[in-house]
């Protein structure tokens, strides 16, 4: 019964990190179609944000949930008006500019950071459970990602800014017409989804040891996740996670941790070729 419990706990944190790494990525690229290759470098850079400030004193919590995400939505805020704005519609570009900048970023992670990891220690200790030992800040990423998928939720259905944000990603011509301006919607929308990155980054720094190379390590289980669910934003990261999260987690117990990692490729692709529109293609239609 024991190790139940403790199996259940960690297929649903494996669920609920796929959703928190990859929610930003499914607001930017999700709604608004721009392919982000400098997704895991925003992460990074969350990540650092949150070391810097608890090494200068900020209350670990303030600069995970506060700190990350303002650090990295400013980034995200500077990168759409300065690159992103003129290469909307031209997809080839816009992964070229996004990947240039995600070596910029690393660059300049070395050259600031050095190439050594670091990290801070998780402000949550574990608990027994019979036998087993669980990690108890992994229980505070499953509350954060469930809170942060409900306001996800509440923000793009039950408020004006985000029914707007909706309408304009299809018919940003009717919404031009309505009087609203699609320049500063999508400026907005990817402040939104750069700063939820951050957020990302900075809940994993003190679960992680950091590097300037550590988005690597992320920016492809969230492509997948993202891509895998298809167009609807919260049902498609919903079950897309759910999917992979049960999976992964299978092979992780049953064989080993590299193992689980590639049954988590294979099942993406096998679920791309029987499903190119993604679940939310085939199931959930209409869902947000």
């Amino acid at each position: 019964m024991d190790l139940a419990v403790v199996i259940a706990i960690q297929v649903v944190y494996t669920v609920a990190l796929l959703i928190l790494i990859s929610a930003g990525l499914a607001i930017v690229f999700g709604m608004m179609r721009v392919i982000n290759l400098a997704h895991g470098e925003f992460m990074m850079v969350g990540g650092y944000a949150t070391i810097v400030a608890v090494h200068a004193g900020v209350n670990i919590y303030v600069a995970m949930l506060i700190v990350a995400p303002l650090v990295v939505g400013i980034l995200g805020l500077l990168v759409e008006r300065l690159v992103i704005r003129f290469l909307y519609g031209r997809l080839i570009d816009t992964m070229l500019a996004t990947w240039g900048l995600s070596l910029l970023l690393i660059g300049l992670a070395t050259l600031i950071f050095g190439n050594t990891t670091t990290g801070i220690s998780p402000p949550i200790a574990g608990f027994p459970i019979g036998d087993y030992q669980v990690n108890g800040y992994n229980l505070f990423i499953i509350v954060m990602t469930a809170v942060l998928v409900v306001a996800i939720y509440a923000v793009l259905s039950g408020t004006r800014w985000g029914l707007i944000a909706r309408g304009t990603m299809q018919r940003a011509d009717m919404a031009s017409a309505l009087g609203y301006s699609p320049d500063t919607v999508y400026m907005v929308t990817f402040f939104a989804g750069s700063a939820l990155t951050g957020l990302a980054g900075g809940m994993l720094a003190p679960l992680v040891g950091l590097v300037p190379t550590a988005g690597a390590n992320f920016i492809a289980k969230a492509f997948i996740t993202v891509i895998s669910g298809g167009a609807s934003v919260i049902a498609g990261l919903l079950s897309s996670a759910t999917l992979f999260g049960i999976v992964s987690e299978i092979f992780n117990f049953s064989v080993n941790s590299m193992v689980g990692e590639i049954a988590l490729l294979v099942a993406a692709v096998i679920l791309l070729r029987l499903m190119p529109q993604g679940i939310t293609g085939r199931f959930f239609k209409g869902r947000m």
